[in-house]
């Protein structure tokens, strides 16, 4: 369907799975399933979090925060792709696929930030162990949470802003399951693509700098960790590093494989793929990932339903 300017762009079509009714269904199953994993893992961390005292600390803060943002990417991408199949369509209307873009920046952008932030607790903790009670108290770590959050909306707005602000003229299909700015972005006019440049440009500048950063204090950590004496000692203070490096690992190979994908396979179903890769993948695992390694987390999960188990009976 092609448009000729942004006045006529009422609707988007979105990328199937299937155009096989059996194969869409198996599709809305499997999207819930991973839906529902996502939601109840994410959710227990939460819960476990808020209700363990032991837990209030600086890092199960942030984990908590980073919980509620996997809980808002996955609710963005997925509960639309859903309600597709079980219709037989790919539309989404113009308004649902600026507001899916804009939620979708947001939670992204505040996830890389928090994911800096996380590296700093670490690294203070680890390097400047006898200052972390001054340096990662209550209220520094509540700003820091707050400032991901706002940092994550002030960037989604500028760049929702100047993406929607250029017409659309080429189509109105999207090679993917949900709105993606950078799909998008294809269908803008030859004379206005260029608009969205800066904003593409201070996102990259914004994930390059945070990675960055995440990769100098794991540097200084493990020159710290290499320091210690024992053993034991090496061992218990990467392991308080693991569950968040393999978050952020996950992040980073999720989203490099994303944007290196080739634009000559954009017609075949390697966006989707790639699509679920990094909007799916990531908020299912990363609840996993802090249970399966986090000794706390495990021992409080097991008191949580051991105590609702003899609640029960």
């Amino acid at each position: 369907m092609e448009m000729s300017n942004q006045t006529t762009m009422t609707e988007f079509l979105l990328l199937g799975f299937s155009d096989v009714r059996e194969l869409q269904i198996l599709h809305f199953i499997m999207f819930l399933m991973t839906y529902l994993a996502a939601l109840v893992g994410n959710g227990l961390i939460i819960m476990v979090v808020c209700l363990n005292h032991h837990l209030h600390t600086p890092m199960y803060l942030f984990l908590v925060n980073l919980s509620l943002l996997d809980i808002g990417c996955i609710s963005v991408a997925i509960p639309k792709s859903m309600a597709n199949s079980l219709q037989n369509t790919r539309l989404i209307s113009y308004s649902g696929c600026v507001t899916q873009v804009f939620l979708y920046l947001a939670f992204a952008a505040a996830e890389v930030t928090l994911l800096t932030v996380m590296a700093y607790d670490r690294y203070i903790a680890i390097c400047q162990p006898l200052h972390y009670e001054r340096v990662m108290n209550r209220g520094a770590c509540a700003h820091m949470a707050t400032g991901s959050w706002i940092a994550g909306i002030v960037y989604s707005t500028l760049h929702t802003g100047s993406s929607f602000s250029s017409p659309f003229c080429q189509s109105n299909v999207i090679n993917q399951f949900f709105c993606e700015i950078p799909l998008l972005l294809m269908l803008t006019c030859p004379d206005s693509i260029h608009s969205g440049a800066l904003p593409l440009g201070l996102g990259g500048f914004l994930v390059l700098s945070c990675f960055v950063f995440i990769i100098a204090s794991y540097v200084q950590i493990l020159k710290t960790v290499l320091r210690i004496p024992s053993e034991q000692g090496r061992q218990k203070a990467l392991s308080t590093c693991l569950p968040h490096l393999t978050v952020v690992s996950l992040f980073v190979c999720t989203g490099t494989f994303a944007r290196l994908q080739p634009t000559s396979m954009s017609a075949s179903h390697l966006p989707l793929v790639v699509g679920v890769l990094y909007a799916v993948v990531p908020p299912v695992m990363n609840p996993v990932i802090y249970s399966m390694r986090n000794k706390e987390i495990k021992a409080a999960l097991k008191k949580l339903l051991v105590s609702k188990l003899f609640a029960k009976n």
